[in-house]
Protein backbone atom coordinates (compact mmCIF):
# COMPACT_ATOMS: atom_id res chain seq x y z
CA UNK A 1 0.00 0.00 0.00
CA UNK A 2 1.30 3.44 -0.96
CA UNK A 3 0.39 7.01 -0.17
CA UNK A 4 1.12 10.25 -1.98
CA UNK A 5 0.80 13.80 -0.73
CA UNK A 6 -0.54 16.41 -3.15
CA UNK A 7 -0.71 20.00 -1.79
CA UNK A 8 -3.55 21.87 -3.51
CA UNK A 9 -4.81 25.44 -3.68
CA UNK A 10 -3.48 28.71 -2.26
CA UNK A 11 -3.38 27.28 1.27
CA UNK A 12 -1.50 24.20 0.03
CA UNK A 13 -3.94 21.86 1.70
CA UNK A 14 -2.64 18.30 1.62
CA UNK A 15 -4.73 15.93 -0.44
CA UNK A 16 -3.63 12.34 0.09
CA UNK A 17 -3.99 9.46 -2.33
CA UNK A 18 -3.81 6.05 -0.66
CA UNK A 19 -3.50 3.16 -3.12
CA UNK A 20 -3.18 -0.62 -2.98
CA UNK A 21 -1.48 -3.17 -5.22
CA UNK A 22 -4.61 -3.41 -7.39
CA UNK A 23 -4.31 0.31 -8.17
CA UNK A 24 -7.47 1.10 -6.23
CA UNK A 25 -7.27 4.27 -4.19
CA UNK A 26 -8.91 6.44 -1.56
CA UNK A 27 -8.82 10.23 -1.88
CA UNK A 28 -8.52 12.33 1.27
CA UNK A 29 -9.53 16.02 1.33
CA UNK A 30 -9.63 17.20 -2.31
CA UNK A 31 -9.25 20.85 -1.43
CA UNK A 32 -8.92 22.55 -4.81
CA UNK A 33 -7.42 22.22 -8.30
CA UNK A 34 -9.72 19.42 -9.42
CA UNK A 35 -8.17 19.20 -12.90
CA UNK A 36 -4.69 18.72 -11.41
CA UNK A 37 -5.95 16.05 -9.02
CA UNK A 38 -7.91 14.17 -11.69
CA UNK A 39 -4.93 14.23 -14.05
CA UNK A 40 -2.65 12.98 -11.28
CA UNK A 41 -4.92 10.00 -10.67
CA UNK A 42 -5.44 9.22 -14.35
CA UNK A 43 -1.75 9.43 -15.18
CA UNK A 44 -1.04 6.77 -12.56
CA UNK A 45 -3.97 4.64 -13.77
CA UNK A 46 -5.51 4.59 -10.31
CA UNK A 47 -9.11 3.57 -9.65
CA UNK A 48 -10.68 5.74 -6.93
CA UNK A 49 -13.19 4.08 -4.61
CA UNK A 50 -14.21 6.98 -2.35
CA UNK A 51 -13.44 10.43 -0.97
CA UNK A 52 -12.88 10.64 2.79
CA UNK A 53 -13.12 14.07 4.40
CA UNK A 54 -11.32 14.80 7.65
CA UNK A 55 -13.54 17.86 8.06
CA UNK A 56 -15.50 20.35 5.98
CA UNK A 57 -13.51 23.59 5.99
CA UNK A 58 -13.48 25.17 2.55
CA UNK A 59 -9.82 24.47 1.81
CA UNK A 60 -10.40 20.73 2.24
CA UNK A 61 -13.56 20.36 0.13
CA UNK A 62 -13.27 22.75 -2.83
CA UNK A 63 -12.74 20.08 -5.49
CA UNK A 64 -15.06 17.49 -3.95
CA UNK A 65 -17.98 17.70 -6.36
CA UNK A 66 -15.82 17.72 -9.50
CA UNK A 67 -13.78 14.75 -8.32
CA UNK A 68 -16.61 12.54 -7.13
CA UNK A 69 -18.71 13.29 -10.21
CA UNK A 70 -15.81 12.57 -12.57
CA UNK A 71 -14.97 9.23 -10.97
CA UNK A 72 -18.55 8.39 -9.86
CA UNK A 73 -17.52 7.73 -6.26
CA UNK A 74 -19.10 8.49 -2.87
CA UNK A 75 -17.97 11.00 -0.25
CA UNK A 76 -17.87 10.40 3.50
CA UNK A 77 -18.13 13.01 6.26
CA UNK A 78 -18.97 13.20 9.97
CA UNK A 79 -22.60 13.96 10.78
CA UNK A 80 -21.70 17.12 12.71
CA UNK A 81 -20.43 18.72 9.52
CA UNK A 82 -22.79 17.21 6.95
CA UNK A 83 -24.56 20.56 6.49
CA UNK A 84 -21.26 22.40 6.13
CA UNK A 85 -20.84 21.18 2.56
CA UNK A 86 -23.95 23.14 1.58
CA UNK A 87 -23.35 26.30 3.61
CA UNK A 88 -20.55 28.85 2.93
CA UNK A 89 -21.06 30.36 6.37
CA UNK A 90 -20.30 27.03 8.03
CA UNK A 91 -17.48 25.81 5.77
CA UNK A 92 -15.80 29.21 6.04
CA UNK A 93 -15.63 30.00 2.33
CA UNK A 94 -17.59 33.23 2.71
CA UNK A 95 -15.02 34.50 5.20
CA UNK A 96 -12.20 34.39 2.67
CA UNK A 97 -11.64 35.72 -0.87
CA UNK A 98 -13.04 33.63 -3.70
CA UNK A 99 -16.33 32.06 -4.59
CA UNK A 100 -18.53 30.75 -1.76
CA UNK A 101 -18.55 26.95 -1.73
CA UNK A 102 -21.90 25.17 -1.92
CA UNK A 103 -21.64 21.45 -2.58
CA UNK A 104 -23.96 18.49 -2.87
CA UNK A 105 -24.64 16.48 0.29
CA UNK A 106 -22.22 13.73 1.23
CA UNK A 107 -23.14 10.21 0.17
CA UNK A 108 -22.30 8.62 3.52
CA UNK A 109 -22.60 10.13 7.00
CA UNK A 110 -20.25 8.92 9.73
CA UNK A 111 -21.74 9.03 13.21
CA UNK A 112 -19.54 7.00 15.53
CA UNK A 113 -16.04 5.75 16.22
CA UNK A 114 -16.09 2.51 14.34
CA UNK A 115 -14.25 0.62 11.62
CA UNK A 116 -14.77 1.73 8.04
CA UNK A 117 -14.23 -0.83 5.30
CA UNK A 118 -13.99 0.33 1.67
CA UNK A 119 -12.79 -2.41 -0.65
CA UNK A 120 -9.53 -3.69 0.82
CA UNK A 121 -9.01 -0.51 2.85
CA UNK A 122 -9.82 -0.72 6.55
CA UNK A 123 -9.77 2.35 8.81
CA UNK A 124 -10.45 2.95 12.47
CA UNK A 125 -12.33 6.21 12.91
CA UNK A 126 -11.42 8.59 15.72
CA UNK A 127 -13.62 11.56 16.50
CA UNK A 128 -11.07 14.35 17.05
CA UNK A 129 -13.04 17.60 17.46
CA UNK A 130 -11.57 20.94 18.46
CA UNK A 131 -10.36 22.39 15.19
CA UNK A 132 -13.92 21.80 14.03
CA UNK A 133 -16.83 19.90 15.62
CA UNK A 134 -16.82 17.00 13.18
CA UNK A 135 -13.12 16.45 12.64
CA UNK A 136 -12.27 12.80 12.02
CA UNK A 137 -8.91 11.07 12.04
CA UNK A 138 -8.64 7.93 9.90
CA UNK A 139 -6.24 5.38 11.37
CA UNK A 140 -4.80 2.73 9.09
CA UNK A 141 -3.53 0.40 11.78
CA UNK A 142 -1.93 -2.19 9.50
CA UNK A 143 0.35 0.45 8.00
CA UNK A 144 0.87 2.54 11.14
CA UNK A 145 -0.45 5.81 9.75
CA UNK A 146 -3.19 8.27 10.62
CA UNK A 147 -4.78 10.89 8.37
CA UNK A 148 -5.37 13.62 10.94
CA UNK A 149 -6.61 16.58 8.93
CA UNK A 150 -6.00 19.86 10.76
CA UNK A 151 -5.82 18.40 14.27
CA UNK A 152 -2.07 17.88 14.63
CA UNK A 153 0.80 19.25 12.53
CA UNK A 154 4.57 18.95 12.61
CA UNK A 155 5.47 21.31 15.44
CA UNK A 156 1.99 22.77 15.72
CA UNK A 157 -1.73 22.11 16.25
CA UNK A 158 -4.93 23.11 14.49
CA UNK A 159 -6.33 26.60 14.82
CA UNK A 160 -9.43 27.01 16.96
CA UNK A 161 -10.57 30.54 16.10
CA UNK A 162 -12.96 29.48 13.33
CA UNK A 163 -16.67 28.73 13.98
CA UNK A 164 -17.04 25.64 16.17
CA UNK A 165 -13.40 25.65 17.25
CA UNK A 166 -12.52 24.81 20.85
CA UNK A 167 -8.93 24.78 22.12
CA UNK A 168 -9.51 22.61 25.20
CA UNK A 169 -11.43 20.11 23.11
CA UNK A 170 -8.66 20.04 20.53
CA UNK A 171 -6.01 19.35 23.14
CA UNK A 172 -8.12 16.57 24.63
CA UNK A 173 -8.55 15.02 21.17
CA UNK A 174 -4.82 15.10 20.49
CA UNK A 175 -3.82 13.60 23.81
CA UNK A 176 -6.56 10.99 24.17
CA UNK A 177 -6.85 9.84 20.54
CA UNK A 178 -3.62 10.58 18.67
CA UNK A 179 -0.85 10.53 21.26
CA UNK A 180 -2.19 7.20 22.51
CA UNK A 181 -1.24 5.61 19.18
CA UNK A 182 2.11 3.78 18.80
CA UNK A 183 4.96 6.28 18.77
CA UNK A 184 6.13 5.23 15.31
CA UNK A 185 2.72 6.07 13.80
CA UNK A 186 3.06 8.35 10.78
CA UNK A 187 0.88 11.46 10.99
CA UNK A 188 -0.36 12.70 7.62
CA UNK A 189 -1.50 16.23 8.39
CA UNK A 190 -3.77 18.58 6.48
CA UNK A 191 -0.96 21.09 5.91
CA UNK A 192 2.82 20.92 5.90
CA UNK A 193 5.17 17.95 6.17
CA UNK A 194 4.47 14.48 7.48
CA UNK A 195 5.52 13.75 11.06
CA UNK A 196 5.29 10.97 13.66
CA UNK A 197 3.64 10.66 17.05
CA UNK A 198 7.08 10.28 18.67
CA UNK A 199 8.40 13.49 17.12
CA UNK A 200 5.39 15.49 18.28
CA UNK A 201 5.48 14.05 21.78
CA UNK A 202 9.14 15.02 22.02
CA UNK A 203 9.30 18.43 20.37
CA UNK A 204 5.87 19.95 19.67
CA UNK A 205 5.83 23.13 21.83
CA UNK A 206 2.01 23.26 21.89
CA UNK A 207 1.74 19.89 23.63
CA UNK A 208 4.06 20.58 26.53
CA UNK A 209 2.44 21.07 29.90
CA UNK A 210 -1.10 20.10 28.90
Amino acid sequence: MKWNQLPLGPLQTNCYILSNDEQECIIFDPGEESAKLIQYIQTRKLKPLAVLLTHAHFDHIGALDQVREFFKIPAYIHEKEAKWLLDPALNGSQLFPGEPIRLKPADHILAAETELQIGSFSFKLFETPGHSPGSISYYLEEKGMVFSGDVLFKGSIGRTDLPGGNHDQLMKSIHSKLLSLPEDTIVLSGHGPVTTIADEMESNPFLNGF
